[in-house]
């Protein structure tokens, strides 16, 4: 029965493969080199594992961009830019810089301190517990207890699977109302309950003696009308991207049809045994599977569910990777002149890693390859804070779009913003930024907080209690009727 075979069994690690593969090689940033993974610290360090080489973008272009090593990597190229002043489309005022980071600072002192330890990692696992309902926890005590951890752990990256594909910009009129508790919530924590009662219910699974569970068969069956009933969607309370995120879905449907990974249920939850028994997944007291590895599995067996539409090179899909013309431009390397993000595939990762590391102590060796999430709560922040500012041109064409946009029915007309689409050159550039002033962010935050060495706070740590949430309460504060970004983005409900 091959990988599957072992379900019900806790997989035997003893016999792993210890095998190392070659080491990156390459220099990491001051915020690399400080960002860890959270369970890290009430646990042993991790042993010595090399990591792979990012592909050459040469030889293998496609590979490379793909890859997280490019994320970090390309977006450096705008930052360099950003730090001499020298964007195409905004004024970078780098006296800011310390407001910025004390704002962050201040954010997470007020929630978090003295114990800066207890933060959890960013992850989709937060946005359920909304309200301070550990939603989680609640769901799984309602499993049998002759359901094992690996089975229990299965069934919530099914669950985090889908929340996290659903979680794109939901826009400023939807809103959901729990059938739980009657309450009502709202964008990213709105899309997590929705898509929690949505899991509850059964939707997403085919078998109906097994509801909570998602495959491929449930995920067929699903139309525009079945995904707008579960999200409540209605012409005054409408969503954006409702097509996009639909169709997302039926394309996930198709992708888990690689059985090697996801198993003949089709199921996204049996990645697990695939990367558990993967030959780079080292087994000392624990399983420690390398980043790159989880990668892999995502961006390659996922690949396929992203819009065709998207950036291609050799008439292969590059995901989340747009053409900015703030980069290099060479007739004979196309690839040069393209930015990758991959942020729902690093918003996955990071949630996926949650519950594996949880209810099967499962470490990751490499954490420090992800980067910061270019969305725009973590951009907003730095718009908001005065560290960047939109130039007069292109704010006069962004209110131009924003007003053309109001126009249509179930738009925002109020507390007015430039609007840009998602693959506009000024998004690509401020994404981009955001990343590569995240990394700066996180060696200041430290150093303000007096964290060092295994106390400093991990990346993923300082999105989740820091930037992420500082630029949501800064939103909130200066557009209060909306709480909108700083500047919008028209989202097709695949990226942001």
């Amino acid at each position: 029965m091959g990988l599957f075979g072992r379900k019900g069994n806790k997989p035997s690690l003893s016999g792993a493969s210890t095998h190392s593969t070659v080491s990156n090689g390459s220099s990491r940033s001051p915020a690399m080199s400080m960002s860890q993974s959270a369970h890290s610290r009430t646990s042993n360090p991790l042993p010595d594992i090399t990591l792979p080489k990012a592909p050459d973008p040469n030889l293998d272009p496609v590979g490379y961009l793909r890859s997280i090593y490019a994320v970090r990597d390309r977006s450096k190229l705008v930052l360099e830019k950003a730090k001499k002043n020298q964007l195409k489309h905004f004024v970078v005022d780098l006296d800011k810089f310390a407001d910025t980071a004390g704002y962050v600072v201040s954010i997470i002192k007020r929630d978090f301190a003295p114990d800066y330890s207890t933060i959890p990692p960013h992850g989709r696992w937060q946005h359920f517990e909304v309200g301070g309902r550990p939603r989680v926890d609640q769901l799984l005590a309602s499993w049998s207890t002759q359901i094992n951890a690996q089975e229990r752990t299965r069934r919530l990256i099914d669950l985090f699977l889908v929340s996290v594909l659903l979680d794109a910009g939901a826009g400023t009129k939807w809103q959901y109302r729990s059938k739980e508790s009657g309450k009502i919530y709202r964008r990213s924590e709105g899309l997590a309950i929705a898509s929690l009662e949505m899991f509850k219910a059964g939707l997403f699974s085919s078998n109906v003696a097994v509801p909570h569970q998602v495959d491929s068969r449930g995920l067929r069956r699903l139309d525009v009308t079945a995904v707008a009933r579960g999200l409540q969607v209605t012409d005054q309370n409408p969503i954006n991207g409702l097509e996009g995120r639909t169709e997302l879905l039926n394309r996930l449907a198709d992708a888990l049809q690689k059985q090697e990974v996801f198993g003949v249920e089709a199921r996204p939850g049996n990645m697990l045994d695939y990367l558990l028994s993967h030959p780079s997944t080292q087994a000392s007291s624990v399983p420690i599977i390398p980043v790159p590895t989880l990668w892999t599995v995502l961006m390659d067996s996922l690949g396929p569910i992203w819009p065709a539409t998207r950036t291609r090179i050799n008439g292969v899909s590059i995901g989340d990777a747009w053409p900015c013309s703030q980069m290099p431009s060479h007739p004979d390397r196309p690839w040069e002149n393209i930015l990758p993000f991959h942020k729902l595939t690093q918003w996955l990762a990071y949630s996926l890693m949650v519950p594996m590391s949880k209810l099967l102590n499962v470490r990751f060796a490499g954490v420090e390859l992800m980067t910061g999430l270019p969305e725009y709560r973590n951009g907003g922040l730095l718009i908001d804070t005065g560290l960047l500012t939109l130039k007069d041109e292109d704010t006069k064409r962004g209110l131009e779009n924003f007003a053309k946009n109001a126009q249509l029915k179930g738009q925002p007309s109020m507390e007015v913003v430039p609007l840009f689409p998602v693959d506009d050159d000024v998004i690509i550039e401020w994404r981009a930024v955001t990343v590569g002033f995240l990394d700066e962010l996180l060696v200041e935050v430290n150093a303000l907080l007096s964290l060092r060495g295994a106390d400093a706070l991990s990346l993923a740590q300082m999105l989740e209690a820091g930037t992420w949430k500082g630029g949501r309460e800064l939103a909130e504060v200066s557009r209060p009727n909306t709480k909108e970004p700083p500047i919008m983005i028209v989202s097709d409900g695949t990226v942001f």
